[in-house]
């Protein structure tokens, strides 16, 4: 198994920065109807107020790595990681076998 994880920070904060957060979170859990490559994912939004924090993260699990790489190289993935270059001003990830 792999799991890959990504944290964001958001460019907006407040009203702004929440509505920015829905419309990731949508974006991305609707990939799991059409990349069937991915078996698990999540889409959380911080509640907290840290400075230190990320605004939000995804985890996600694939079968290997090549299904990862399926996953990161499909038209549909690619259209959603534009709408969230656009709404984010950092990004963290992390990818691993499990």
């Amino acid at each position: 198994m792999v799991k890959h994880l990504v944290m964001w920070k958001l460019k907006e904060q407040g009203e702004a920065g929440m509505a920015a957060a829905n419309q990731m979170k949508a974006a991305i859990e609707a990939l799991a109807e059409v990349i069937p490559e991915i078996i698990e994912i999540e889409v959380g939004i911080n509640f907290g107020h840290s400075d230190q924090a990320s605004d939000v993260s995804l985890y996600s699990v694939f079968a290997n790595e090549a299904d990862l790489q399926t996953y990161l190289q499909h038209p549909a993935h690619l259209e959603v990681v534009q709408m969230v270059r656009e709404l984010v001003s950092e990004r963290r990830v992390v990818d691993y076998h499990a």
